[in-house]
């Protein structure tokens, strides 16, 4: 077998580099270094062959040239099992070096910093560092190549025990080494593209590369791959602990899922999604309270969903889904109405949160098919700046939508209260998160909590939004809420009382007067808007003129 006999060491971070040097020497491994690495470990005491006793050359030019050298190179890449390698490296008096532990001047954290000039950027371009890195991971079959500390461990138990490094894990390393020296050269690319030429350039890095059973439609492949400099709360970085994998759509709705309960950090909430818009959205005093009523905002569409829930999932959350002692009831629409009847439990695909009480783990779990997600909390982690979606033949890159609203301007002789203000925060939220054009309806079914009761989606114009889907919906989820509390008053009359207090969200400004007429015929009294039309007078002057009120937040949110 073949043994490790000689290493190399040149770290600009030294964490760890010390004990790993010192294991190595009383493993027999002869050590060669450079500049002040060679220095801090012969100050350690441990012994240490200088670089230049190697190549014969002096460091010079301030450390730009030290190991650009073919007594370090061939003793990287000769080929051990080739007699003719062999021959000319005992020619040219080369030894082989068996391992190589390298990692790069700290170009990203350079550049990083505020007001960092060019030429500290440039002297932070590691040059022999990627180059000997490239060559011991060519050459893996014989040489073991660590660019991270984290690896320290598994090569000195690997050497400790059978005296060299295993294939696999050679393998392993050099495929993080090139992985490595891509994201290096591509930061470089990013950060001089842009400084010396004014050509931005854009590279991702993704891995751990995933296949999905199918795509969007199962005549379509599709893959899975992780973000992994991403450190924000994410489904991409949950923790799956039960049901079947993952499917493409899944991912989908589950991010859209997650992304909108963030916006509603500090109270518990939960976003029912159905092909990415919130078909149920609210808050409640505990997760299965809000679950109950976001599952009121669309019964129909619920089933099938994927559920996201800002805190801990408890026990009356699963029970609503999975209980043996809950009615649950579906719908079926007959004759144009909706006829409810007694079905096993609720079909849900996926549950995301930040944690799930063990009683609610535990009955959940029973439903095999079920996915769920358990992911970091919701503030954790450095927040995203940018999204991109991908068109044919380019990229598209823009700042996310992290914002609610610049301001809450009420423009109207009629005016909000703080509950109804509290209530229209809510629905605009809900609102950012349903395709455009979005109409969002939402009231508080008690003092600061808060349900959408209908929602329109994905029209091309907004009014169909109002009166086609989220009104029709609303009343929809009326008539269920009238059936099952049986109130004294007749159904109209119950409709005209919850529509009062309701209030109606749009992602976009009104470009005439209608959207605000049509909701005043449905008895809508509250609304909230960006404003920013020519025409916003004639809206404003019809909120006045039936007894509205409206506010105007500066803020669009189109979501396409």
């Amino acid at each position: 077998m073949l043994t490790c006999k000689r290493a190399l060491i040149s770290v600009s971070d030294k964490s760890g580099i010390e004990d790993f040097a010192r294991s190595l020497n009383e493993l027999g491994v002869e050590i060669i270094s450079t500049g002040g690495t060679a220095k801090m470990l012969s100050q350690a005491g441990i012994p240490v062959i200088p670089i230049d006793e190697v190549t014969g050359f002096p460091e010079m030019m301030d450390g730009r040239v030290k190991t650009l050298h073919p007594k370090i190179h061939g003793g990287l890449l000769g080929l051990r099992d080739n007699a003719d390698h062999a021959k000319q490296a005992e020619n040219m008096g080369i030894q082989w070096i068996d391992l190589v532990i390298v990692n790069l001047y700290p170009f990203e954290a350079t550049i990083a910093k505020d007001n960092v000039t060019l030429e500290d950027a440039i002297e932070n371009i590691d040059i022999g560092g990627p180059t000997m890195l490239r060559s011991a991971a060519k050459n893996y079959k014989f040489v073991a190549v660590v660019t991270d500390p984290v690896d320290y461990k598994t090569v000195l138990n690997e050497i400790g025990q059978t005296g060299n490094t295993t294939l696999e894990t050679r393998q392993k390393l050099a495929a993080k080494v090139f992985r490595r020296t891509a994201d290096y050269d591509s930061m470089i690319d990013q950060y001089l593209s842009k400084t010396l030429v004014d050509d931005p350039a854009l590279r991702f890095r993704f891995g751990k590369g995933e296949v999905l059973r199918y795509g969007e439609n199962s005549h379509q492949s599709a893959m899975f791959y992780q973000d992994e400099s991403s450190t924000e709360s994410s489904v991409a970085i949950g923790e799956v602990l039960g049901g079947k994998a993952m499917s493409f759509n899944n991912y989908v709705d589950a991010d859209a899922s997650f992304e909108a309960v963030k916006d509603l950090r500090g109270s518990i909430g939960v976003a029912v999604i159905k092909h990415t818009n919130p078909c149920g959205y609210a808050t409640g005093e505990t997760a299965g309270e809000a679950l109950e009523r976001a599952w009121a905002g669309d019964p129909i569409s619920a089933f099938g969903s994927v559920i996201a829930c800002s805190a801990p999932v408890d026990l009356t959350f699963a029970e609503f889904l999975k209980g043996a002692n809950v009615l649950h009831i579906g719908y079926m629409v007959e004759g144009g109405k909706l006829i409810p009847r007694e079905i096993p439990n609720k079909f849900v695909e996926v549950v995301i949160a930040p944690d799930f009480e063990p009683a609610a783990l535990e009955l959940l779990s029973k439903t095999k098919t079920l996915r769920l997600v358990r992911v970091p909390d919701l503030d954790s982690g450095i927040i995203e700046s940018k999204t991109y979606r991908k068109i044919t033949g380019g990229l598209l890159e823009m700042d996310r939508d992290l914002a609610v609203w610049e301001k809450f301007d009420m423009v109207t002789k009629k005016q909000f209260d703080p509950e109804m203000t509290s209530l229209a925060e809510f629905t605009y939220k809900a609102c950012k998160h349903t395709k455009s054009n979005a109409i969002v309806l939402g009231r508080a079914y008690k003092s600061g909590h808060y349900q959408v009761i209908g929602m329109g989606a994905g029209q091309p114009n907004r009014v169909d939004s109002l009166r086609k889907l989220a009104v029709t919906k609303a009343i929809e989820n009326l008539q269920i809420e009238y059936d099952a509390i049986k109130p004294s008053i007749d159904f109209e009359s119950y409709v005209q009382k919850e529509f009062e207090p309701m209030v109606m969200a749009s992602d976009a400004f009104f470009p005439f007067d209608d959207t605000v007429r049509a909701a005043a015929e449905y008895g809508i009294k509250y609304i909230v808007q960006p404003g920013g039309s020519k025409q916003d007078s004639d809206s404003i002057e019809a909120c006045d003129e039936l007894g509205m009120a409206m506010a105007l937040t500066g803020t669009r949110h189109f979501r396409h």
